[in-house]
């Protein structure tokens, strides 16, 4: 990591956002000062051809996102920011991602830029808002920016696109970031999503008392995908399929080394950013007892032969649009007796959620489908000391023991997306057309729980597909990687086979 440099001039940068990006440690900087060395390093440099590109896929979604946020809000304006970078150590950022709503809002993904901020502005005398997106613009070499300011420089993080080239890219007018602040000379109110970083926020207006009415109702417009973003979900449900694939290939290594965990979270990672954006969240490759433990992502453990490796990953695609997918693989290649038994109880756990989804129905009742399995296999095993329909009420969920979390939540542009939505729409809210969420029942018997017998310890199994509703029913847009055990030791199989 080369050193960092600062300076007084951050052309086309604007308040607090200006100020953030000059806010590094100065006393690594090494860059000369003297009026010849920018004499020098501001001549000699050609002109860029930047030919103008055709608009993106994501822009007719994002224009119909506009207009639904839009009709929910006439009259007001409203004002999205993407956030800024964010401090992981020192002076070092981590990886910047939009905020979800900004682009949901501009189609606006991976390459988004630190600081935009879209405006929706009420339109005069009529119905509806004109759009206008606000970024950083290039500074140009004839200013210090470029070569001196290690935040937002182009000899630092590269060249930043021009306000024509995005226009034309997402379809949406494009203004600099500088002319942000006149937009609120007016003093008029506004909503302003909340979440993304304060000091933006702050810089763009000073009471925002209902950001959160902004980020729910953006929350339940984005419960249903269009069929645009059902395909960019499948796109990343397809490449984390892929991914499966190399950790498959690459479990050898994986028992060869003391910490492969760490060789199967590598091989994914690798995958993700080949074929995506990066993951969607941190991936969880559990081995052997760490199955038990549902959010595992220290990845640290050793890959055992005759041990179940549980891998809960997705990959993030380009859109930001993100898979959420579960397998849970015998390291030999085949299922012990009892390995079975548990996996294929699991199976049936999501079988039948599967099959209870269409439109009009309960969120809420795909996860007691599948909760209805698991405390009947729990109970035939012997390990409840009441029957399953005891079990079952509300009062005792003595089968929830060995399956704390829940069955279902919904992705895409978020790994739990909409989170932001009220309970009338999320979880006691009606299942319509559309809709894309999870379903990930699982058994997990810790290695020191008494209640189960000694070969059931150790033993933790999930399986997790990503499915759409259908106008009268569901497609799993996983379904093309292996489920049942039989499947899941043939894929093992022919993967090691190539």
């Amino acid at each position: 990591m080369s050193d960092q440099a600062t300076t007084q001039d951050t052309a086309q940068t604007t308040g607090q956002d200006a100020e953030r990006a000059q806010d590094r440690p100065t006393n690594r900087s090494t860059t000369p000062t003297s009026s010849a060395f920018t004499e020098h390093i501001q001549a000699g440099w050609a002109e860029r051809e930047q030919p103008l590109p055709a608009v993106r896929a994501a822009a007719a979604p994002a224009a119909a996102h506009r207009a639904a946020i839009s009709a929910l809000h006439p009259g007001v304006r409203l004002v999205v920011p993407a956030g800024g970078l964010k401090v992981r150590s020192n002076d070092t950022d981590y990886p910047f991602r939009p905020h979800p709503d900004f682009t949901y809002l501009t189609g606006w993904g991976s390459d988004a830029e630190p600081d935009s901020v879209l405006v929706l502005e009420p339109v005069d005398g009529g119905e509806g808002h004109e759009a206008v997106l606000y970024f950083r613009g290039p500074a140009g070499r004839g200013t210090t920016e470029f070569y001196a300011n290690a935040a937002i420089g182009e000899f630092w993080v590269g060249p930043r696109p021009s306000l024509a080239h995005v226009a034309a890219d997402l379809g949406l007018a494009a203004r600099d970031l500088a002319e942000l602040d006149d937009v609120f000379a007016d003093g008029g109110d506004a909503l302003v999503v909340t979440g993304a970083d304060a000091s933006v926020e702050a810089a763009l207006t000073a009471a925002n008392p209902d950001g959160d009415l902004l980020a729910r109702d953006l929350s339940e417009l984005r419960l249903v995908k269009d069929a645009w973003e059902v395909a960019e979900v499948q796109a990343a449900v397809d490449a984390t399929a892929r991914g499966f694939d190399d950790v498959i290939a690459d479990l050898a290594e994986a028992t060869a080394h003391e910490r492969g965990e760490r060789v199967v979270e590598g091989a994914f990672h690798r995958r993700a950013r080949l074929d995506g954006n990066a993951v969607g969240y941190d991936t969880i490759a559990a081995s052997g007892h760490h199955a038990c433990y549902l959010h595992w992502t220290r990845n640290d453990g050793q890959v055992r032969e005759g041990d179940l490796i549980l891998l809960d990953a997705g990959v993030e695609v380009d859109s930001l649009y993100t898979a959420d997918i579960t397998r849970t693989l015998p390291i030999s290649g085949t299922f012990t007796e009892v390995q079975r038994k548990v996996y294929e109880a699991v199976r049936e756990a999501a079988d039948a959620a599967f099959a209870i989804v269409r439109p009009g129905i309960v969120f809420k009742e795909v996860h007691a489908a599948a909760m209805e399995v698991i405390a009947r296999r729990t109970a035939e095993w012997g390990l409840l000391p009441i029957s399953a329909d005891e079990s079952l009420q509300p009062d005792q969920q003595l089968h929830r023991r060995w399956m704390v979390h829940g069955t279902s939540h919904h992705l895409g542009l978020d790994v739990h997306d909409c989170a932001a939505a009220r309970r009338d729409f999320y979880h006691d809210g009606i299942v319509r057309e559309g809709m894309v969420f999870t379903i990930e029942p699982g058994l997990y018997f810790q290695a020191d729980d008494l209640t189960v017998p000694e070969e059931l310890r150790g033993i933790g199994v999930r399986i997790e597909d990503d499915i759409v509703v259908t106008a009268d029913g569901a497609r799993n847009l996983s379904g093309a990687i292996p489920r049942t055990a039989d499947e899941v030791e043939a894929w093992m199989r022919e993967v090691r086979a190539r």
